[in-house]
């Protein structure tokens, strides 16, 4: 602990215009799956409470950056035990893994939710790509945070592929609300 403290403190982990975007971003799509939630019953009320609340969890991690703590300590574990030199092969088992969780959460999921899975699977995919993207970029893999700050645009890949998991699970929301609304009334 001595080691990720001396070297990570929690900071505004991304003070540029798109890291406060995002913030918004995540905000915005946890007040609309809370919403979904309000209007909706059975499985698809707790899909979308959960994501809710993953959602408002993001944020607060997208501007405290605990990931980079979580990077930072695992820089430091491998120091400690000797095999910093090798962990790339680390790194890529921790990635292969992730996608591997994230393969087993989304198709427990799907199948969990099975019934509903025509209304959800744009939020679900979202959740997946953007739990894989902060997992992902956790590990410090170089290869991947070279592909990250690769910029379309002016906009550098990091924000398309992090604001584009949120606009997934808005956009669902959205339509959801939109579809409740016309049966409504």
């Amino acid at each position: 602990m001595e080691c990720v403290f001396a070297t990570w403190s929690p900071v505004i982990g991304d003070p540029t215009l798109t890291g406060w975007i995002t913030v918004v971003a995540y905000l915005t799509a946890a007040y609309l799956a809370a919403e979904v939630f309000r209007v909706q019953s059975g499985r698809q009320r707790i899909f979308w409470l959960g994501l809710s609340i993953c959602l408002l969890l993001l944020a607060i991690n997208k501007q405290l950056d605990l990931q980079s703590a979580l990077t930072t300590a695992g820089r430091c574990l491998a120091k400690a035990q000797g095999w910093y030199e090798e962990r790339h092969a680390f790194q890529i088992k921790f990635i292969l893994a992730i996608i591997a969780t994230n393969t087993v959460v989304a198709a427990s999921l799907g199948w969990a939710m099975r019934r509903e899975f025509v209304f959800i699977w744009p939020a679900l995919l979202g959740l997946v790509g953007l739990l894989a993207f902060i997992a992902i970029r956790a590990a410090g893999f170089h290869h991947f945070d070279q592909f990250i700050g690769f910029e379309i645009g002016g906009m550098r890949m990091n924000g398309i592929l992090e604001l584009g998991g949120i606009a997934l699970i808005a956009a669902n929301a959205v339509h959801l609300l939109l579809l409740k609304r016309r049966t409504r009334g």
